[in-house]
């Protein structure tokens, strides 16, 4: 079932149109990839999703036609049906410590018992987080920061999760932690929508994929099959 439909999304940014008439969905327990080069309009959709910008026109129903359309829905109440994301550039609250910035992950949850217990998943799926739970946020490392702005996201308990360049200014090691951890997220049950220019690391954990140009969807299909796509390969995968 399609958890996330977009249809003939279009937004403009003043005079220049950014993202051009774009189709696609996830399913629920999916991984889907969006890749592409920078400027592509990767993170204007995911910006658009959560209602952080404006769309021209198009629909985004979430959980079905008779749901929800987000374009219609201010980003906190987005959040409060379900769906979390985790920004570009870690976006951590710096002279926060790490349990307050995990907390306010947790603000549209009202169960103090269910908050705990987040906190306790969240901890065990990132121990670096527990043993630096009272230091500031700004003080951790890339790494570190990434997996708390991932952990701050679970605690709303989300049924999809949208990140967008989750490897960005990481080390390979660290890149390779980080896309574990995602498809750790997805075997648990949390449907990802995954935006990253690290082609090859989302292909390889991606159950499907879209391929942006400029504002558009140009290539889509089994992410097994794109990571064998002689015009993928060559764009973005550096063969």
């Amino acid at each position: 079932m399609a958890l996330l439909t977009v249809k003939d999304l279009s937004v403009h940014y003043g005079m220049i149109q950014a993202i051009k008439n774009i189709s696609f969905e996830v399913n629920e327990g999916e991984v889907i990839a969006l890749i592409g080069a920078n400027g592509a309009g990767k993170t204007t959709i995911l910006h658009t999703i959560t209602g952080l910008v404006p769309a021209s026109a198009g629909v985004i129903e979430y959980e079905g036609p008779c749901n929800s359309n987000l374009l219609k829905t201010p980003p906190h109440e987005i959040v409060s049906l379900g769906m979390a994301h985790v920004p570009e550039g870690r976006r951590v609250f710096a002279e926060l410590t790490v349990y307050e910035n995990l907390k306010l992950g947790a603000y549209t949850r009202k169960d103090k018992n269910e908050i705990e217990e987040m906190l306790n998943n969240v901890y065990k799926r990132f121990p670096r987080l527990e043993e630096r739970k009272k230091q500031a946020a700004g003080t951790l490392s890339g790494g570190e920061q990434q997996m708390l702005a991932m952990g701050r996201a679970l605690m709303s308990c989300p049924k999809i999760i949208l990140m967008d360049e989750p490897s960005m200014g990481l080390s390979p090691i660290l890149v390779s932690e980080i896309f574990d951890i995602i498809k750790e997220i997805s075997e648990s049950g949390t449907t990802v929508l995954l935006v990253e220019q690290n082609a090859k690391k989302a292909l390889s954990i991606a159950d499907r994929a879209y391929v942006l140009e400029t504002g558009k969807i140009v290539l889509e299909g089994k992410a097994s099959d794109l990571l064998n796509d002689e015009s993928v390969k060559k764009a973005y995968l550096g063969e």
